[in-house]
């Protein structure tokens, strides 16, 4: 079997994770071929693991070893883009761990490498549209089975962290380190779903709170308002504060609503679409008739492992990805326009001013703390 030679660029808490993956055959057309981190720890780690696998301290010295076809980039958030468009000068496919970056203007230029060498695969880390319930969601709206969208609403609370999850590296929670909070770290995810399954807003309002429930000088707390082209509204609420916490997603167009939460979708379908329901029926406080039950779905839910299978099957024999990695300036707008709107204190329109977006964001990174350094790894199992 041909094996693609994946280097693995950082090996902290995620790349860790992917590591194990490689170890316990769920990628059986990849070979981890080499490594890099800047930690004597991570380096240690998995020269234990794989005593005869080449370890490097900087992701550009394993990019210019020679050794490997393709590199997976899982280091710290504004080092994205950098080492993925070395990488690609260098004639290597390239998979980038979620956001694709801090900021748009920085990502667009790693798209357009990305464009000017398409003979290479270019992937992005979005194992969360690999979940059955969120496939089958896709496949109801673009149908047509919920009609026309009307209303879109995501309480995605369940992101409890603790200050020393915070305290665990000098480069998290920081304007300088990391760019942004709960919606540059846990939500790309979310805001990428949220596109990829309704499409992106028109215009965003959002308050994002900073520093509120720990001490960090970025945003832990985020209420957002959507309104899209089509006329639906939306409203985006985040948190790494709460506890317990929630995660439920809640659709509504004009043949019924779908809420997303515990694994299951509920899907209330109406007999008639409500837009002929409300012109036609004589009657003023009668709704249509719906009948709620919950939606069958493959049950197929493979994470991480899946997109690295995909990004393999690409090289190897053009299948597709699970998300190309242009896709991931997307998610990232929505991040970006939210921060935009909280720091200006108006309503944003997207497309926004992205040069004034890396302006505030560079001035407040001028000014960001500066936390010690340590040398702490978390495990991310059961935390997707």
């Amino acid at each position: 079997m041909k094996k693609i030679k994946l280097g693995i660029i950082g090996v902290g808490n995620i790349g860790s994770a992917h590591v194990q993956s490689f170890l316990t055959g769920l990628c059986p057309e990849i070979e981890l071929a080499a490594a890099a981190d800047r930690r004597e720890s991570r380096r240690s780690w998995i020269k234990e693991k794989l005593p005869d696998l080449p370890i490097f301290e900087e992701g550009k010295e394993l990019i210019a070893s020679g050794i490997c076809e393709a590199v997976m980039v899982c280091v710290p958030h504004y080092q994205h883009p950098t080492l993925a468009v070395d990488a690609m000068r260098h004639g290597l496919h390239v998979l980038v761990e979620k956001p694709a970056g801090v900021y748009t203007l920085q990502v667009r230029e790693m798209n357009e490498e990305a464009d000017r060498h398409p003979d290479l695969t270019f992937a992005v880390m979005f194992n969360q549209r690999t979940n059955c319930v969120y496939r089958k969601l896709k496949e109801m709206i673009d149908s047509g089975e919920l009609g026309t969208l009307k209303r879109v609403s995501w309480l995605i609370t369940d992101w409890y962290r603790t200050q020393s999850y915070y305290d665990s590296g000098a480069w998290r929670a920081t304007w300088s380190g990391e760019g942004g909070g709960v919606l540059l770290n846990q939500c790309p995810h979310q805001l990428d779903l949220l596109q990829w399954l309704c499409g992106l807003p028109v215009r965003v309002r959002a308050f994002c709170h900073e520093g509120k429930w720990h001490d960090i000088e970025v945003e832990d707390d985020v209420t957002a308002y959507l309104e899209f082209g089509s006329g639906a509204t939306g409203v985006f609420v985040t948190t790494t504060g709460d506890a317990p916490g929630t995660n439920r997603l809640e659709v509504t167009g004009t043949k019924g609503k779908v809420v997303c939460e515990d694994g299951k979708l509920i899907f209330s379908r109406l007999k008639v679409d409500e837009r002929i329901w409300c012109a036609t029926c004589q009657e003023g406080f009668k709704a249509p008739e719906c009948e709620t039950f919950e939606v069958e779905t493959d049950g197929q839910n493979p994470q991480h492992p899946a997109v690295l299978n995909a990004f393999a099957a690409h090289i190897l024999r053009g299948e597709p990805l699970v998300a190309d990695g242009r896709e991931g300036i997307r998610g990232l707008t929505l991040s970006n326009a939210m921060h935009l709107s909280s720091w200006l204190g108006k309503l944003v329109d997207l497309p926004f001013d992205e040069a004034l977006f890396r302006d505030m964001l560079q001035e407040r990174a001028r000014h960001s703390r500066r936390k010690e350094e340590t040398d702490i790894t978390f495990s991310t199992e059961g935390t997707y």
